[in-house]
């Protein structure tokens, strides 16, 4: 079984990586700048006309993860391009959508989501009944007609 091993930031994006041993890697996925939505506008703080003329602040934003990055700090918008992709790369919510979709990938998601709906089949529910006494029913178990008319 393949897990998540790496992701990895290159040049033109982020590569994730997953192996089942450590000498054999597959690419998985990969997310580049083209897979963002870059925004450009004025800086704000102290600069003088220069910060205020210029649109070299950058903020990117992954949509399937909803994760943002934003850097202003720097004169060059090309150096807030990186800084702002390496901030949305390093959020949590970006994170959070590698390792769902590192699952996907590798077919762990669907053995997850059998787990947790064998789990929920297992659940037993609590009734009050009109005699004040509490009746343990199952999800599976079936009602009859009283059970049916109360809950309704």
């Amino acid at each position: 079984m393949a897990t998540l091993q790496t992701v990895q930031e290159t040049g033109k994006g982020l590569r994730a990586d997953s192996s089942g041993d450590s000498k054999r890697k597959e690419l998985l996925f990969s997310t580049t700048a083209r897979d963002l939505k870059w925004d450009y506008f004025r800086g704000s703080g102290k600069g003088g006309q220069a910060r205020n003329k210029t649109s070299n602040a950058v903020r990117c934003t992954h949509e399937p993860s909803g994760a943002v990055g934003r850097a202003e700090e720097q004169r060059s918008q090309l150096q807030n391009r990186k800084l702002a992709f390496r901030r949305m790369a390093e959020s949590k919510e970006f994170q959070k959508w590698v390792r769902i979709e590192a699952a996907r990938k590798t077919g762990q998601l669907a053995l997850i989501e059998k787990k947790v709906e064998d789990e929920m089949k297992r659940v037993k529910l609590e009734i009050h009944n009109e005699k004040g006494q509490w009746v343990q029913v199952g999800l599976n178990d079936p009602l009859d007609k009283d059970d049916e008319q109360r809950l309704g």
